[in-house]
């Protein structure tokens, strides 16, 4: 397990991390197997570490094993709960686009229970924790097949009190007399403030920024109480543009460059109600686009 997370994460620091020891427990574990193999599985690098071509071969067979493992634990346990299927996404996409929509399936479909998992910490499609994930990136992970969902739109927002406060807004530079609300984010491809002004050749200090939250779904509620202008994601606050309890207050808009994916562990293609699920969100993203 310590070599099988070692050799996934590229990291001993980040497999201590994720088994919840320490680095050195996870080092001294590697150690002890090398020693045990006669030969070395990585190569300790200035500040990282590689897989040698007999670590590499060994970490193929040890992530099969830990996939055929997980598949048949996941499988157990989903027949012991009622025949679940278990979604995982992100807080904002299950709050602001998920829960939304999610009852045209169960009406469809009420022979399925769904569980669906809210976190902003991503789930190993191979863990067994969940039979699909819903994620934004740039849709190649090493844990399952992903389809793609949407690309996205990122343009300011705020409730229409504060909109009707603001002067005009001519230019994007313009915002920076207001608050404005941002949010942190793990995401590589994520857009926040920062990454938006760049968007349109304007640098920001931090000192710009009003409340900064730690989550994207906080953010979009402190522009719905009127705190300050938040960054709205086009297919996520739809809705809430939709009934005006946001408002869009200028023009510019940053295309993303990456987009959402529904994400299919391995040997789960074949359950009919993962089809049923992933055909129906593919569905739901067409219609939402039109």
């Amino acid at each position: 397990m310590v070599f099988e997370a070692a050799a996934r994460l590229r990291s001993f620091t980040q497999a201590a991390e994720e088994l919840g020891v320490t680095q050195a427990a996870v080092s001294r574990q590697i150690h002890l197997l090398e020693e045990a193999l006669g030969f070395p599985l990585f190569k300790r690098l200035h500040r990282r570490i590689e897989l040698t071509e007999k670590g590499r071969a060994l970490s193929t067979a040890s992530t099969g094993a830990f996939n055929i493992l997980a598949d048949s634990v996941a499988e157990i346990t989903r027949r012991n709960t009622s025949e679940q299927l278990v979604i995982s996404t992100t807080v904002s996409f299950s709050q602001l686009w998920l829960l939304p929509r999610v009852s045209s399936f169960s009406r469809a479909h009420p022979n399925i229970k769904l569980r669906i998992i809210s976190q902003d910490k991503r789930v190993n499609a191979q863990s067994g924790e969940a039979d699909l994930s819903i994620r934004y990136g740039h849709g190649t992970w090493p844990d399952g097949k992903a389809e793609f969902l949407f690309n996205d739109e990122v343009f300011p927002v705020c409730s229409p009190d504060y909109a009707s406060a603001m002067g005009s807004i001519s230019d994007p530079g313009d915002l920076l007399r207001y608050n404005l609300v941002s949010s942190d984010s793990d995401e590589p491809g994520w857009v926040g403030w920062s990454e938006w002004f760049s968007a349109f050749s304007i640098d920001v200090p931090t000192a710009n920024f009003g409340m900064h939250t730690s989550f994207y779904m906080d953010s979009i509620h402190a522009a719905l109480m009127g705190e300050g202008i938040a960054l709205g994601w086009s297919r996520l606050v739809q809705r809430l543009l939709q009934e005006k309890r946001l408002v869009r207050i200028t023009p510019y808009a940053m295309p993303t460059h990456d987009g959402y994916f529904i994400v299919v562990p391995r040997r789960r293609s074949e359950r009919s109600d993962v089809s049923l699920f992933v055909n129906w969100i593919k569905d739901q993203a067409r219609e939402s686009a039109s």
